[in-house]
């Protein structure tokens, strides 16, 4: 079976984006599944109902999330709606919405890092807590929403034979270390994101600069012009939940 996952959706832009490749893409592949992170759709920020269900109508199964889900409290009561939408696993306990989702054949799991992240549970563990209680189905993707580069490849490295892929996401710069690890999971790094190119990952480049410069708060805005759009399609054997491939797919916008 074949899973396409998109990288972090950046504000309007992004979303166009999808709304204009991802039936062309699913018409081209035919995935079976596709899943989209969606924590900054919203003006770049967030996500609300309306700009999620955007994203589910170009053709997305399951929305995936991280730490700025919080940023639009219109979304709240949606994460504990049928729609397919996710925040990561590791919050505490009590906290709303849902960690991961079956959607059809395959488990999706949204995981957060602790590494310049935040005080979370922590994600290795939640994860085999996870599995010890979920043995089925065998295709499990999971959405690793973390900063440093070395607990990503240190979640691959750890669910190695245990899920079918580990897919970094928040950083918005995508990685060339696609791999099918040892154990048969795909892995890499960064999917990247769907957003501006010509932005500092994914926000107005001015805008950004000011804050370096100044150490000064400043307000930031979406990037405009030409976007980026970055995914990765997995090959799983379905029978077995092993992964066979992973390949990178960027496309530009106009």
């Amino acid at each position: 079976m074949l899973i396409l996952a998109i990288g972090d959706i950046i504000g309007r832009p992004g979303r166009q984006a999808v709304q204009k490749l991802l039936p062309g893409l699913k018409e081209q592949y035919g995935p079976d599944l596709v899943i989209a992170n969606i924590e900054n759709i919203a003006g770049g920020f967030g996500a609300t109902p309306e700009t999620a269900t955007e994203i589910i109508n170009a053709g997305a199964d399951v929305l995936t999330s991280g730490n700025h889900i919080w940023a639009q409290k219109e979304i709240f009561p949606f994460l504990d709606s049928e729609m397919p939408i996710l925040r990561p696993l590791n919050y505490p306990p009590g906290v709303s919405g849902k960690g991961y989702i079956i959607s059809g054949s395959t488990m999706v799991v949204n995981l957060i890092g602790r590494t310049f992240m935040g005080n979370y549970d922590c994600p290795f563990r939640a994860m085999d807590s996870l599995l010890e209680l979920q043995q089925e189905p065998k295709v499990i993707i999971v959405d690793f929403h973390a900063e440093a580069t070395s607990e990503k490849v240190a979640m691959g490295r750890y669910l190695d034979g245990r899920v079918s892929a580990v897919l970094g996401t928040h950083t918005h710069v995508g990685t060339i270390d696609t791999i099918v690890l040892p154990q048969g999971t795909a892995y890499v790094t960064d999917i990247g994101m769907t957003g501006p190119t010509n932005s500092i990952i994914g926000d107005d480049a001015d805008n950004v600069l000011q804050r370096f410069l100044t150490a000064l708060p400043h307000r930031l805005s979406v990037g405009k012009g030409t976007v980026t759009f970055n995914a990765v399609l997995v090959r799983v054997d379905a029978d077995s939940g092993k992964a066979m491939s992973i390949d990178r797919i960027c496309r530009e916008v106009e």
